[in-house]
């Protein structure tokens, strides 16, 4: 039986998962999503040789999971919820159950197997390190988040009532400082490498570089186009025919391109080579929101040619 035959959907709830693993003699089975579930899958998976695994995200719930199967030598996609769903309409299945996703989820791994692009699609093996710095990065933009609607309600409040919102907005900001002081002592102690190169970069605050590191493990091993598309700063074709359609990004990582977004308009103003690049864009008459977006491709990438090489940001590279 070829390796490349067997693959595997899960589909992950909370309190379960649903398994169906196709080219191999195995019915679809409901696991209990916990260690003794994870243990109980791995048993059963194991003896079979899977060519691959794929698992929609659910928000987490899907990560330790994940992880154990890569642990154990599998190889696991994880891919958006969106993804899926428009696979299995494509496919002609309406109908949504956790048993027909996970079939759905197994017959998509069948055909990413045989891709030749097919390791932009896994899933880069997390640490512990690494799971730390991402869940406090999740707070801090949780906290974040949470701040924002505080502050704008003294607008509409009574200043009666603002005593009540300062203190909450207080409590927050506590908090805030001090999930940004474990976040950066933890990149400072664990990631010391990487954060230097993209300190060296003018743009790059520390909680970008924080995002970029925990959400963004791929850098530094993808070609820029492969980077670009996992963000989603890539221009898309949109041509059929005699038409050319107008280019657009869209897709990728939304919250590393958020902070990327920010990055880039910081750059604009105090690195010189993002800013002459973004005059000279405007000046050919490109709208201000598209010369960005290509600031933001540009910026990306030259981070992923130095996280690749181990070099910090060289002046004399960008003196054109």
């Amino acid at each position: 039986m070829s390796v490349l035959s067997v693959t595997v959907g899960i589909d992950v709830a909370k309190a379960h998962v649903d398994v169906c693993v196709l080219g191999a003699k195995s019915e679809a089975q409901r696991l209990n999503n916990d260690a003794e579930g994870h243990s109980a899958l791995a048993a059963m998976l194991l003896p079979v040789g899977v060519g691959l695994v794929v698992m929609e995200a659910t928000g987490g719930y899907e990560a330790a999971l994940a992880c154990a199967r890569q642990a154990a030598g599998l190889r696991v996609a994880v891919v958006k919820a969106r993804q899926a769903r428009e696979f299995a309409k494509s496919m002609g299945r309406l109908a949504k159950t956790d048993a027909v996703d996970a079939r759905m989820l197994a017959e998509l791994a069948a055909v990413l197997v045989r891709r030749e692009d097919l390791e932009r699609f896994l899933r880069p093996l997390a640490d512990e390190r690494q799971q730390w710095l991402a869940a406090l990065v999740t707070r801090r933009r949780q906290l974040l988040t949470m701040m924002h609607p505080e502050r704008q309600r003294l607008q509409i409040t009574p200043k009666k009532l603002h005593v009540s919102i300062d203190a909450i907005v207080a409590a927050i900001k506590a908090q805030l400082d001090e999930i940004e002081a474990q976040m950066l002592t933890h990149v400072r102690e664990h990631f010391a490498e990487l954060n230097s190169l993209l300190q060296s970069t003018a743009g790059i605050r520390p909680g970008a570089r924080a995002t970029l590191i925990a959400e963004l493990p791929e850098l530094g091993k993808l070609n820029r186009r492969e980077i670009a598309a996992l963000v989603g700063v890539a221009p898309m074709a949109n041509d059929s025919g005699s038409s050319k359609g107008r280019r657009r990004v869209q897709g990728g990582r939304f919250e590393v391109r958020r902070v990327l977004y920010m990055a880039t308009l910081t750059a604009t103003r105090y690195n010189p080579a993002i800013k002459t690049f973004y005059e000279r864009l405007k000046a050919a008459g490109k709208l201000p929101k598209v010369a960005l977006v290509a600031c933001m491709r540009k910026l990306l990438t030259t981070l992923n040619a130095m996280a690749r090489t181990g070099k910090h940001w060289d002046k004399s590279l960008h003196g054109a």
